[in-house]
This record gives C-alpha cells, structure tokens and sequence, in this order.
C-alpha cells in the first residue's frame, strides 16, 4: 500500500503546497531578534508578524473553503499560491516596520487556503488506512519544512533577515505544476446553494466537530503563542543563542515531530484516536512546564523532543479524524472551517503569550500555555469523547 502511494504523483504535489503553508511562519521566526533591534521593537511587538499574517484567514478561509466546492480546488488554490508567493517576496522590499506588515497581511490572505486545501486534497484522493498513512506523511514533509525553514531562515539571516522573507517566491514554479498536474475531483455544481450550505452546516454542528474544532484553537495558540514567538527570545535571553542556533533548536523539534508523524500509521492500528490526543496534550504541558523553568540546555533539549513528540501524534492524528466527517461536496467548507480555527488559535496565541509576559520574564507564558494542554484534556474527556 505505502508503494502504491508513492508512485501517485498527486501527492508529491500536495507535499509541495504543504511546505509552504509552513513556510510563512517558520523561515522567518529564527530573525526576530534581529527584527526586533532594527526596527526598535519591543518584544511585544515582534508577535504581529505572526499575527497580522494569520489575521485574515480567520475572515477569508471558510469563504475560499466554499468556493472550493463550488468551482473546484484548483480554481482557489492556484491565485492564493500567486498571491502568497508575490506579497511574501515583497517583504523584503519593505522600508518601515508597518509596510512590512502590510504585505505579511496581503500574504496571509494567500496563505489562508494552503493549509486547509492541501488537508482537503488527502480526504478527496484517498480513503482508509490509504488516507491515514498519507495524512501521516504529509504531517512528516509539514514537520521536515518546519525543521528545514528555521535553520534556512537563521543562515539567510546571518547575511540579512530579510533575505528569509524572500522565500515564498519559490511558490510560483509549484503554481504551475497544479494548474497543469494535479488531478482532482469534480465538484458537484448541480447543488443549489441552500441545500449545500445546510448541509455544510449539519456536519459542524456535530459535539464532537465542535469540540474538535476547540482543540484545534487551543494547540495553535501553544504553536504560534509560546513556541514560536517565545521560545526564540527564551533561548535568546536565557543561553545567549544568535539566529543561526534558535533555528537548529526550531529544526530538533520538528524532525522528532516528523518521526513520530511517520509513525502514526502504525501506533493508530493498536490505539484509538482520542488515547493519542489525550497522550500528546499530556506530552504538549510537559514540556512547556520543562521549559518554563530550564535552566541548562539538558533540560532544553528535552523540552524540544518532547513538544515534537506531542505535535507528531497529535496534529495527523486530529486531521485525519477531521477530514472523514464531512464528504467530498463539502469536504473543502468544512476542512476551510478548520483552517478558520486553526487561523484564530495563531492569531491569539502570540496575543495572549504577550499579555503574560509580565516584568519580562519569560516563565508566566510557558506556564500560562501548560494549562491550556491541561485545558485540551478536559474538552476531549468531556465534549469530544471516544473517536473511531
């Protein structure tokens, strides 16, 4: 089965989309520091990037989702590519700190697609232990572009940080590919709009989709809030780190995240869903309480394995649960919501990690998110249940 999946070359494509989906965020974030000093920032300040790029897909993600359904994934996905790819590279011509983050909120825009379709892609093509086993490896190539995008970022910042905001241009050749190479499924146009939205609607009002769907907020904002915006300035303050080691740190959590992911397909035949989630939460408040208080780079370092080990279970694990509840009509709709909450749990998790960093200290935001894991435990043992 694995040898049969390889040989489709859709999902090399779909592998593609979902590097740069990762790309917007995680090449950039080895530069904050950097960021920081010449534009004069505060700490605070620096999570805008973050957040003013995953700002509109709150607005726009469900929208395009709809679109998908109705007039075909490519028709969405290849103008949000061009579109991401374009503002993104713009970046770097960027004078003043507010022009920068304007271009990041027109790249966000582009962006806002990437995740949820190339999720809604997996659920069109494949089914079964096929579509599990795909989900998984396409966690593995997200959590390779996480491990690689940080490290490239640090050594292009090294020269200039702006160059790591160039990146997203590469997008532009895979453009291609997709209008001429990927093969998706029709769309049903026959469906009267009414109908459609109904139905889009019965399948989210579901407990268990809602709960999932409060989860999903909750993880990002441990994402984008603690790990990402913060942890840069941890290892920063606390070990005197430049750009080019916050980036190898970034890289050690997300190839354990890739392993791990890769091996979902395996672990998922002897344990259910909701154990694996309930598991990774558990892993995700161990490790931020680790590095709430690290002192050392031992204790570093296994705070960085354990986050990666909770995210590779936890993040294929939750898609895959997520894209069999809907079918393929309105599959996009529904996976597009997804995308929505993951967009809000992005946008607020730099917010509220800001909010507790009291007297610079460091400490109150890594603790402040191992409650939220503890708070993931609570919403899948008494909203979402068992999984199938």
């Amino acid at each position: 089965m694995v040898n049969k999946l390889f040989k489709e070359s859709n999902l090399y494509i779909i592998f593609g989309i979902t590097l740069f989906a990762v790309m917007g965020v995680a090449s950039i974030t080895p530069t904050f520091p950097q960021v920081i000093r010449h534009y004069n920032l505060t700490a605070k300040q620096i999570g805008y990037l973050i957040t003013v790029f995953t700002f509109p897909g709150i607005f726009t993600t469900l929208f395009l989702g709809i679109l998908a359904d109705r007039f075909g994934r490519k028709a969405i996905l290849i103008p949000s590519m061009l579109l991401f790819g374009i503002a993104g590279f713009l970046c770097v011509f960027q004078i003043s700190y507010e022009g920068l983050l304007i271009m990041r909120f027109f790249q966000g825009i582009g962006a806002g697609s990437l995740g949820a379709l190339n999720v809604t892609l997996i659920g069109d093509l494949w089914e079964g232990n096929k579509r599990t086993l795909a989900m998984g490896y396409n966690a593995s190539v997200l959590s390779i572009g996480t491990a690689s995008f940080p490290a490239i970022g640090g050594l292009l910042a090294a020269s200039d940080w702006r160059y790591a905001f160039g990146l997203p241009i590469l997008i532009l050749p895979l453009s291609a590919i997709v209008f001429f190479r990927l093969k998706t499924p029709p769309v049903k146009k026959d469906i009267a709009l009414k109908e459609y939205i109904t139905k889009v609607w019965n399948t989210i009002k579901q407990k268990k989709a809602l709960g999932l769907f409060a989860v999903n907020i909750l993880v990002f904002i441990i994402l984008y809030g603690a790990f990402l915006s913060f942890f840069p300035l941890l290892m920063e303050e606390r070990f005197q780190a430049n750009s080019k080691v916050i980036g190898i740190a970034l890289s050690i959590a997300s190839v354990t995240t890739a392993v791990f992911s890769i091996l979902l397909g395996k672990v998922r035949k002897h344990f259910k869903p909701h154990t694996l989630m309930y598991f990774s939460s558990l892993v995700y408040m161990a490790s931020l309480t680790v590095l709430a208080f690290a002192g050392n780079w031992f204790l570093l370092i296994i705070a960085i394995l354990l986050f990666g080990t909770a995210h590779g279970f936890f993040i294929p694990n939750i898609q895959t649960v997520l894209v069999g509840f809907a079918p393929l009509s309105e599959r996009a709709a529904f996976m597009a919501l997804n995308g929505m909450v993951l967009r809000i749990g992005q946008t607020l998790g730099p917010v509220l990690a800001a909010l507790f960093y009291i007297n610079k200290s460091l400490r109150p935001v890594f603790l402040l998110n191992a409650v939220i894991a503890l708070m993931i435990v609570v919403i899948l043992k008494t909203v979402v249940g068992k999984l199938e």
